[in-house]
């Protein structure tokens, strides 16, 4: 079950996104959006922390809340927020799809354990997918799921999104999501899969997403070609 200061969160940030309370004017007061909402002050208090986390809001002494966010020109990944592929292409108004390469079960060993993350023996669901954004292969996805937390899963719920099956159908809680961010060198299975063009260097993400049971149940590397994206992220210093 989400929580319903998170539901009020993503509001307020899609309707930041959409223009509706626009680049340096002030969302409504507290008290006003208690009432829109029908709920508590505590509830606005934490949706809009929320919003500060991931920048898109400052809170000005004797002013109310102002909007710091503007938009950006390439496809927005929130590097603080976790998201579905889905939820990230329809937040920036892109026609997205799914298609599942590889899906198969794997027991991990020493090398593939220490690589991911996971623990020797576990069994693992290998997934690869790439990513498809107006008819263009942009990002490829190289995945390891701990099959026990996933049970059902299936390379066609894959495709979909893995995330709303745990979510929605499994009620598993999404947690936490550890990132790194680096370059590499784009290899042939990229160029293979992926409309790549003359790029040879590919922007990585690396993730590792736990659930309310602090298991580990997601390891994955997505590797992004560079001048679709850009990656934000919020740094706050002694608010």
């Amino acid at each position: 079950m989400r929580n319903i200061y998170y539901d009020i969160y993503e509001d307020l940030r899609d309707k930041i996104l959409d223009g509706v309370y626009a680049y340096q004017t002030y969302i409504p007061s507290e008290s006003r959006l208690t009432k829109m909402y029908e709920c508590s002050h505590n509830t606005i208090r934490k949706s809009i922390s929320v919003l500060m986390l991931h920048g898109f809001v400052q809170p000005v002494r004797g002013k109310g809340v102002l909007v710091i966010y503007r938009p950006e020109r390439r496809a927005n990944f929130v590097l603080g927020d976790i998201e579905t592929f889905k939820e990230a292409a329809a937040r920036n108004g892109l026609v997205a799809q799914t298609r599942t390469l590889l899906f198969e079960h794997v027991r991990a060993d020493a090398h593939l354990a220490e690589c991911t993350g996971f623990m020797p023996e576990d069994e693992l669901i290998h997934l690869e997918r790439v990513r498809i954004f107006d008819g263009k292969a942009l990002i490829r996805d190289e995945s390891f799921f701990l099959a026990s937390a996933l049970s059902g899963l299936t390379a066609e719920i894959a495709e979909d999104s893995v995330y709303a099956y745990a979510e929605g159908v499994l009620h598993m809680k999404i947690v936490t999501s550890n990132r790194t961010v680096n370059v590499d060198f784009a290899t042939a299975r990229d160029r293979a899969v992926m409309d790549l063009l003359d790029f040879d260097m590919l922007a990585v993400v690396t993730n590792h997403t736990f659930n309310e049971q602090g298991v580990m149940f997601e390891s994955t590397q997505s590797r992004h070609r560079p001048d679709f994206f850009t990656f934000h992220d919020t740094a706050v210093r002694g608010y």
